[in-house]
């Protein structure tokens, strides 16, 4: 039975103050909680209803969640999905700890990507180009946003991530920083490279002046429209596939 408590608890958890505090937050929709399942995040608990939980019962046995059956009405009114037909489970966050950089690989760095969409899109498109992990300015939307997790699609469970001040951990990696610029070289016409930072800006102020002191290599998407910019989660697909393009030739 889905109690008061357990309500209001889960609820608690669309709140940034409240998923810090408890070291949870939660995932809804089925192919997303399927995700989690299959992941080696720690489940808390689920609330499915009884076909989510008859077509995926190999998986939640083997999780050893605390499964609550539930209506899709009371489904709709716990998270944000306005048609959650399915299931939302509560997970424990991961300690994401700083990380060396991997040696012949790219890593994906944020600086103050604000909105939660752009951030869950771009953590798909890194999942999408096999990019495993990110390093984000203190300033950039809290990586278990629920929208943040809604937008990922799942991809949230296969990448790595850790929160810090860019400037420090640049200085500590001393690689090739590939920062996105309007005025940058033009992506098409790189040599061919093997690894580094692809470094995203701000939505409205781009690359802030002191990290952008770091950035070794500047660049940039040529336009052929009259388009004044592009979103950041669009100039991030598109630079990681013209990076991931030349690493392979």
């Amino acid at each position: 039975m889905l109690s008061k408590n357990t309500v209001k608890f889960i609820k608690s958890l669309h709140q940034k103050k409240f998923r810090i505090q408890e070291q949870m937050f939660f995932v809804e929709g089925e192919k997303s909680v399927v995700e989690v399942l299959d992941s080696d995040f720690r489940l808390e608990l689920l609330v499915a209803t009884e076909s989510f939980i008859q077509r995926n019962n190999r998986l939640i046995n083997n999780s050893s969640v605390h499964v609550i059956e539930a209506t899709q009405k009371q489904l709709e009114s716990l998270g944000q999905y306005q048609s959650n037909d399915s299931a939302l489970a509560v997970v424990h966050m991961k300690v994401n700890d700083a990380f060396d950089f991997p040696e012949d690989q790219f890593v994906l760095g944020l600086d103050e990507v604000r909105d939660p969409g752009n951030l869950g899109t771009i953590i798909r498109i890194a999942d999408w180009y096999g990019i495993k992990n990110l390093v984000l300015s203190e300033h950039t939307a809290d990586f278990y946003n629920p929208k943040v997790i809604q937008s990922t699609m799942g991809s949230f469970t296969r990448v790595n991530f850790f929160y810090a001040d860019l400037k420090e951990v640049f200085q500590k990696w001393n690689v090739p920083i590939y920062g996105a610029f309007l005025d940058g070289e033009n992506v098409h016409e790189l040599n061919q490279v093997s690894s580094g930072v692809i470094l995203m800006g701000n939505e409205s102020n781009g690359i802030s002046n002191d990290i952008g002191k770091l950035v070794t290599d500047r660049v940039t998407i040529p336009g052929f429209g009259q388009a004044e910019s592009l979103n950041v989660a669009i100039a991030t697909a598109i630079l990681c596939d013209n990076f991931k393009r030349l690493e392979v030739q």
